[in-house]
Protein backbone atom coordinates (compact mmCIF):
# COMPACT_ATOMS: atom_id res chain seq x y z
CA UNK A 1 0.00 0.00 0.00
CA UNK A 2 0.82 3.39 -1.05
CA UNK A 3 0.60 6.40 1.60
CA UNK A 4 0.57 10.19 1.78
CA UNK A 5 1.17 11.74 4.66
CA UNK A 6 0.65 15.43 4.58
CA UNK A 7 1.85 18.07 7.44
CA UNK A 8 -0.41 21.28 6.22
CA UNK A 9 1.02 24.45 6.38
CA UNK A 10 0.55 27.49 4.13
CA UNK A 11 4.37 28.76 4.00
CA UNK A 12 5.30 25.07 3.79
CA UNK A 13 3.28 21.91 3.35
CA UNK A 14 5.36 18.97 4.28
CA UNK A 15 4.63 15.50 2.63
CA UNK A 16 6.16 11.94 2.49
CA UNK A 17 5.20 8.88 0.28
CA UNK A 18 5.66 5.66 2.05
CA UNK A 19 5.58 2.36 1.12
CA UNK A 20 4.20 -0.27 3.08
CA UNK A 21 4.05 -4.04 3.12
CA UNK A 22 3.28 -6.36 5.21
CA UNK A 23 5.31 -4.74 8.49
CA UNK A 24 7.91 -2.95 6.58
CA UNK A 25 7.70 0.62 5.77
CA UNK A 26 9.89 2.22 2.41
CA UNK A 27 10.26 6.23 2.02
CA UNK A 28 9.63 6.82 -1.74
CA UNK A 29 10.26 10.33 -1.45
CA UNK A 30 9.64 13.17 0.84
CA UNK A 31 9.53 17.60 0.52
CA UNK A 32 7.66 19.98 0.71
CA UNK A 33 5.72 22.49 -1.08
CA UNK A 34 6.41 26.10 -0.05
CA UNK A 35 4.88 29.61 -1.18
CA UNK A 36 6.22 33.06 -0.81
CA UNK A 37 5.16 35.27 1.88
CA UNK A 38 4.55 38.05 -0.69
CA UNK A 39 2.07 36.15 -2.56
CA UNK A 40 -1.95 36.35 -1.79
CA UNK A 41 -3.12 33.76 -0.03
CA UNK A 42 -5.64 32.56 -2.73
CA UNK A 43 -2.54 32.26 -4.72
CA UNK A 44 -0.70 30.22 -2.57
CA UNK A 45 -3.45 27.83 -2.00
CA UNK A 46 -3.74 27.49 -5.74
CA UNK A 47 0.19 26.43 -5.41
CA UNK A 48 -0.64 23.92 -2.39
CA UNK A 49 -3.65 22.37 -4.84
CA UNK A 50 -1.72 22.40 -8.02
CA UNK A 51 1.42 20.82 -6.21
CA UNK A 52 -0.56 18.14 -4.44
CA UNK A 53 -2.32 17.15 -7.50
CA UNK A 54 1.20 16.97 -9.23
CA UNK A 55 2.84 14.49 -5.96
CA UNK A 56 -0.76 12.36 -6.48
CA UNK A 57 -0.68 11.56 -10.32
CA UNK A 58 3.34 10.79 -9.75
CA UNK A 59 3.10 8.96 -6.86
CA UNK A 60 -0.28 7.25 -7.05
CA UNK A 61 -0.39 6.99 -3.35
CA UNK A 62 -3.37 4.62 -2.60
CA UNK A 63 -4.74 6.36 0.82
CA UNK A 64 -3.58 9.69 2.48
CA UNK A 65 -3.14 10.48 6.29
CA UNK A 66 -3.07 14.62 6.90
CA UNK A 67 -2.41 16.24 10.46
CA UNK A 68 -5.08 17.26 12.33
CA UNK A 69 -5.32 21.03 13.12
CA UNK A 70 -3.00 22.26 16.12
CA UNK A 71 -4.36 25.10 17.82
CA UNK A 72 -1.84 27.94 19.18
CA UNK A 73 -2.56 31.29 20.11
CA UNK A 74 -2.41 33.03 17.06
CA UNK A 75 -6.15 32.74 15.44
CA UNK A 76 -4.75 34.32 12.00
CA UNK A 77 -2.27 31.48 11.85
CA UNK A 78 -4.61 29.17 12.40
CA UNK A 79 -7.16 30.09 9.88
CA UNK A 80 -4.40 30.16 7.47
CA UNK A 81 -3.32 26.40 8.15
CA UNK A 82 -7.24 25.61 8.33
CA UNK A 83 -7.29 27.30 4.50
CA UNK A 84 -4.32 25.38 2.94
CA UNK A 85 -5.02 21.83 5.13
CA UNK A 86 -8.76 22.26 3.50
CA UNK A 87 -7.03 22.74 -0.03
CA UNK A 88 -5.23 19.48 0.92
CA UNK A 89 -7.76 17.55 1.72
CA UNK A 90 -9.77 18.74 -1.46
CA UNK A 91 -7.07 17.93 -3.91
CA UNK A 92 -6.92 14.49 -2.21
CA UNK A 93 -10.60 14.15 -1.98
CA UNK A 94 -10.82 15.33 -5.90
CA UNK A 95 -8.32 12.49 -6.59
CA UNK A 96 -10.23 9.48 -4.86
CA UNK A 97 -8.27 8.93 -2.74
CA UNK A 98 -9.56 7.72 1.36
CA UNK A 99 -8.39 10.55 3.71
CA UNK A 100 -7.33 9.57 7.32
CA UNK A 101 -6.79 12.39 9.59
CA UNK A 102 -4.81 12.09 12.66
CA UNK A 103 -4.10 14.36 15.76
CA UNK A 104 -0.71 15.22 16.64
CA UNK A 105 -0.77 13.05 19.58
CA UNK A 106 -2.06 10.32 17.69
CA UNK A 107 1.11 10.76 15.12
CA UNK A 108 3.63 11.10 18.62
CA UNK A 109 2.57 8.35 19.74
CA UNK A 110 2.37 6.09 17.01
CA UNK A 111 5.94 7.23 16.06
CA UNK A 112 7.66 7.53 20.06
CA UNK A 113 5.24 5.73 21.88
CA UNK A 114 4.75 8.75 23.98
CA UNK A 115 2.03 11.56 23.01
CA UNK A 116 3.91 14.29 24.52
CA UNK A 117 6.78 13.57 22.79
CA UNK A 118 9.31 16.50 21.58
CA UNK A 119 9.94 17.29 17.94
CA UNK A 120 13.43 16.22 17.87
CA UNK A 121 12.06 12.79 19.37
CA UNK A 122 9.94 12.64 16.48
CA UNK A 123 12.14 13.34 13.61
CA UNK A 124 15.17 10.20 15.46
CA UNK A 125 12.33 7.84 15.56
CA UNK A 126 11.35 8.79 12.05
CA UNK A 127 14.64 8.22 11.09
CA UNK A 128 15.19 4.64 12.85
CA UNK A 129 11.76 3.75 11.89
CA UNK A 130 12.83 3.92 8.20
CA UNK A 131 16.68 2.96 8.48
CA UNK A 132 17.66 6.65 7.62
CA UNK A 133 21.22 8.27 7.62
CA UNK A 134 19.84 11.36 8.36
CA UNK A 135 16.67 13.27 10.03
CA UNK A 136 14.85 14.30 7.12
CA UNK A 137 14.44 17.87 7.08
CA UNK A 138 12.59 20.94 6.79
CA UNK A 139 10.28 19.56 9.88
CA UNK A 140 7.31 19.86 8.03
CA UNK A 141 8.26 16.86 6.03
CA UNK A 142 9.51 15.20 8.78
CA UNK A 143 5.96 15.62 10.08
CA UNK A 144 4.24 14.14 7.03
CA UNK A 145 6.74 11.31 6.99
CA UNK A 146 5.47 10.53 10.58
CA UNK A 147 1.45 10.81 9.90
CA UNK A 148 2.48 8.33 7.19
CA UNK A 149 3.97 5.99 9.66
CA UNK A 150 0.91 6.28 11.71
CA UNK A 151 -1.46 5.34 9.38
CA UNK A 152 0.61 2.65 8.47
CA UNK A 153 0.40 1.48 11.55
CA UNK A 154 -3.18 2.35 12.50
CA UNK A 155 -4.98 2.31 9.28
CA UNK A 156 -6.59 -0.94 9.62
CA UNK A 157 -8.38 0.09 12.40
CA UNK A 158 -9.13 3.97 11.38
CA UNK A 159 -10.38 2.42 8.41
CA UNK A 160 -13.02 0.19 10.23
CA UNK A 161 -14.26 3.40 12.85
CA UNK A 162 -14.75 5.20 9.26
CA UNK A 163 -16.67 2.12 8.32
CA UNK A 164 -18.49 2.41 11.45
CA UNK A 165 -19.05 5.87 11.31
CA UNK A 166 -20.56 5.72 7.83
CA UNK A 167 -23.11 2.98 8.45
CA UNK A 168 -24.69 5.18 11.56
CA UNK A 169 -25.02 7.61 9.41
CA UNK A 170 -27.10 6.10 6.98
Amino acid sequence: MRILGIDPGYAIMGYGILDKNGSSLKLVDVGAVTTDKDMDMSDRLKVLYASLMEIIAEYQPEEVAIEELYFNTNAKTVIFVGEARGVAILACANSGLPIYEYTPLQIKTSVTGNGRAEKKQVQSMVKLLLGMEEIIKPDDAADAVAAAICHAKSGTAMKRLKELKARQRR
